[in-house]
């Protein structure tokens, strides 16, 4: 979706210069000296019905962004439009009719289910804290979540610890569409499960979303897992967003080049298929002290003198030799199309 689809279709969620900084407590009197920058200042968008995958390595402020995003952390700057509305700065019981339609699945399923309790009583908490229906109503909706994820309906007198990943992971979805949302941040829901798993729940979420048009904000860190989902990708990198494509797009003409690294260690499922990585050098540096001008110049195989000082802009590139064309990319090695901003 372009900058001017957007002004004519506005976006189901949009985030406008987001930023999450964390402060850090620092000697005897423990004083605040430092910031933890983990979102610094980051925009997008997401329509009706679509997914945008978001992808970086870990502790690029991914997590943390959709935590933002679901109002579960208060952003320290910017804003988080849902239809129209800015909610970042609503309160607990002013953010409670959004609450029915933002929802979340964690990337633990064992972690976010809580074992004291039995699977009916988790899928049905939305409906109790909502107060929606009666408690017949509640029962029965249950047992069609339960059938709607692919579970029997005798688990709902069972305990979180008597299921695999996979089944606690069908709970927590259970759980999260329960109210009939219209945005579900998807917090890596497939990390933590085997890989024979991860496709049947990732087929799940494909399947729900065309049944009751849903909206995803898919995060993960691998690129493989996010192509099979999303409709479009953006790559974050140190709290910010260095390029948005669509998936075939970015697997097959990647700009940035820390987006060309990420898609160049993607596996390749022929042995005898050679591949070229782009490995990068050192760490990532650390979101407290980050770096002046571009936040990558430190790992970029293409630095220049002008990465060091000034900070690139997301604005939408083109560059035809290398198949990018109207694309938002940070860097200063692509020619900004400023003209069709």
């Amino acid at each position: 979706m372009s900058d001017a689809q957007v002004r004519a279709n506005p976006p189901l969620l949009e985030v406008r210069d987001l930023k999450m900084h964390f402060p850090v407590k620092e000697g005897v009197f423990m004083r605040t000296g430092k910031y933890n920058r983990a979102v610094d200042g980051v925009s997008l968008h997401i329509g009706a019905g679509e997914t945008l995958g978001l992808v970086g390595e870990s502790g690029c402020g991914k997590s943390t962004l959709g935590r933002c995003i679901a109002r579960l952390y208060q952003p320290t700057a910017g804003q988080v439009l849902f239809e129209g509305n800015d909610i970042s700065r609503l309160r607990r019981k002013q953010m409670m009719p959004y609450r029915r339609d933002i929802q979340m699945i964690f990337q633990d399923p064992m972690e976010s289910l809580n074992s004291r309790h039995t699977i009916g009583y988790i899928v049905e908490e939305p409906l109790l804290i909502q107060r929606i229906g009666t408690s017949a109503w509640r029962k029965q909706r249950v047992r069609e979540l339960l059938d709607l994820v692919g579970l029997p309906a005798r688990s709902v007198t069972r305990y979180p610890f008597e299921f695999s990943g996979g089944q606690r992971q069908r709970i927590g979805i259970a759980r999260a569409i329960a109210l009939n949302p219209k945005l579900i941040i998807c917090d890596e829901p497939v990390s933590a499960l085997d890989v024979s798993i991860q496709s049947q729940i990732l087929n799940l979420l494909v399947d729900l979303q065309r049944e009751l048009n849903l909206s995803y904000l898919f995060i993960a860190h691998d690129l493989a897992v996010v192509k099979h989902i999303s409709d479009r990708v953006a790559i974050m990198y140190l709290g910010k967003v260095v390029e948005t494509a669509t998936g075939e797009e970015l697997y097959h003409s990647p700009a940035h080049p820390y987006t060309r690294s990420l898609v160049s260690a993607i596996p390749v499922p022929d042995p005898h298929q050679q591949k070229q990585r782009q490995v990068l050098s050192g760490d990532v540096p650390s979101p407290i002290n980050p770096p002046t001008g571009c936040s990558f110049h430190t790992r970029c195989p293409r630095v220049m003198e002008q990465c060091r000082e000034q900070e690139p802009q997301l604005i939408a590139v083109s560059d035809p030799e290398q198949g990018v064309r109207h694309r938002p990319v940070s860097c200063h090695l692509f020619e900004a199309d400023r003209s069709a901003s």
